[in-house]
């Protein structure tokens, strides 16, 4: 009988905890679409996921943050916000609730998120006008920007996709493209709608209209022709990595500033959360925002660089297969990326080493890379094999890099995970660049060398980065209370 009772009394809780589960999903909803106010839980997006994976997400918080919530605390502040008439914002719930319950509530909910969020109605983040974007190439990571940005929809809309250029733009062309956006074999299907009109040669793309264009050479659209002005050109092609070169795209009448998807030369390189900070935006009009390598490393190493100093290191990448790789063996430019992609393990070089003393410069000269690419189609590791300038501990180490991941400006770079089991596939979709796993850190006995490993989802985790670079220098960016 007292099995029963247990048995019921677990369920009933259970049940109540999705209800409040989905007042929450609703809260969440309404206020980015209503109010351009975003509601993340401790970094995780709370859009478009189940009423498990929002449970699940509470869990997390107590058993990684440490920091206890409950669903029913989440889901009676987000629907004290609707109501304070807050400007457009990023705001993590989670960090919110467990203020709200360490407080022992001694005042009304209303009173404190008044008290927390003061300022959120003025100031610089006060209002600012969505910044046009143009995608120039339409690969691997332009289709998931595309994504991305059709996903962060809403009133308080930061970047609006307006168009896309490509070499080919006939109607087989665009359908094509249409259906690589609606599917794909690693990310899986767009949640949304992807509509053609080809009379206009468009895309409707969640409802909003995305032009598509023919080019041949960055500067030779008119953009202002489709209503595009004051634009920020994402250039994902590869080809223009110079100053000289990413200019060209200047040239285009409603084009005003340019972000390269790639490393660039003579231009500056960004790891956003590191050293965007170090950009002159009125003045600088190219960016580059680095490699998915760069970006995966350097959080992690500049943690450690700052807290316990480096003597030298080398770094190196197990990297999923790319399209620069031939399927089968055939004729390549460069040596070994000839060799079949898809059952070959194959030895290849990585800027990384060097690219990542541009973001932090104190590390020139101590780092060596080198890169093996394996046959899986996306997700990587990188190694870092590190000789320390202060001894540590397997748990001091953990305990700098799980600080980094919950508290200050790498809370968006670094995931921690505490996972044993964690493998390639797991951390797809991830949205940091740098999944940092805990289990198969390696201290040597003199506490002076140190093998980290962290994951990257080199398509997905990197796209993010690509946009969150892309709100900075476009002076969009939102509030935010992390």
């Amino acid at each position: 009988m007292s099995n029963h009772l247990g048995y019921e009394e677990e369920l009933k809780k259970h049940i109540e905890q999705e209800r409040a589960a989905v007042k929450l999903q609703s809260k969440v909803g309404e206020l980015l679409y209503d109010q351009g106010i975003e509601l993340v839980l401790f970094r995780h997006h709370l859009v478009d996921i189940t009423i498990s994976e929002i449970l699940n997400l509470h869990e997390y918080a107590g058993r990684v943050v440490h920091k206890p919530i409950d669903v029913f605390s989440t889901a009676m502040l987000a629907e004290e916000l609707s109501s304070l008439n807050l400007r457009p914002a990023k705001l993590d719930i989670g960090k919110l609730a467990n203020e709200w319950i360490s407080s022992n509530q001694q005042t009304t909910a209303a009173a404190f998120l008044k008290e927390k969020l003061a300022g959120f109605d003025q100031g610089e983040h006060a209002k600012f006008d969505p910044r046009d974007v143009i995608l120039y190439g339409f690969g691997r990571i332009g289709r998931l920007a595309a994504r991305e940005l059709i996903r962060q929809a809403g009133k308080g809309q930061q970047l609006r996709l307006r168009a896309i250029v490509t070499r080919g733009n006939t109607d087989k062309d665009i359908l094509k493209r249409a259906s690589l956006l609606s599917n794909d074999s690693v990310h899986g299907a767009f949640k949304g709608t992807v509509n053609v009109d080809l009379e206009k040669k468009c895309l409707i793309i969640n409802g909003q209209v995305v032009q598509m264009i023919e080019a041949s050479a960055p500067e030779e659209t008119d953009y202002t022709a489709y209503g595009i002005q004051n634009a920020l050109v994402i250039d994902n092609t590869g080809i223009y990595t110079t100053r000289e070169a990413l200019s060209r795209h200047l040239a285009a009448k409603g084009v005003s500033r340019v972000l390269l998807t790639a490393p660039g030369k003579e231009i500056p390189n960004i790891v956003f959360g590191i050293n965007q900070n170090t950009l002159n935006l009125e003045e600088e009009r190219i960016y580059s925002a680095a490699s998915c390598t760069t970006n995966a490393i350097s959080p992690v190493l500049k943690v450690i660089e700052d807290q316990l100093g480096i003597v030298k290191g080398h770094i190196e990448t197990v990297h999923a297969y790319t399209n620069d790789q031939n399927l089968l063996d055939n004729m390549h430019k460069k040596v070994r990326r000839g060799r079949s992609a898809a059952i070959n393990m194959v030895i290849t070089s990585t800027g990384a080493g060097n690219a990542v003393t541009k973001v932090i410069p104190s590390l020139q000269d101590k780092l060596t890379a080198n890169a093996v690419r394996v046959p899986t189609p996306n997700g990587s590791l990188a190694i870092l094999s590190l000789e320390l300038a202060k001894e540590t501990s397997l748990e001091e180490i953990n305990g700098l890099i799980k600080a980094a991941a919950l508290n200050g400006e790498l809370v968006n770079q670094i995931f921690y995970s505490f996972d044993p089991e964690l493998v390639s596939s797991d951390i797809i979709g991830n949205t940091c660049c740098s999944v940092y796993d805990s289990n198969a850190t390696i201290v040597s006995k003199n506490g002076k060398n140190v093998v980290l490993y962290t994951w990257y989802d080199n398509e997905f985790g990197y796209t993010k980065q690509v946009i969150r670079l892309a709100k900075y220098i476009s002076k969009v960016r939102r509030a935010i209370y992390y």
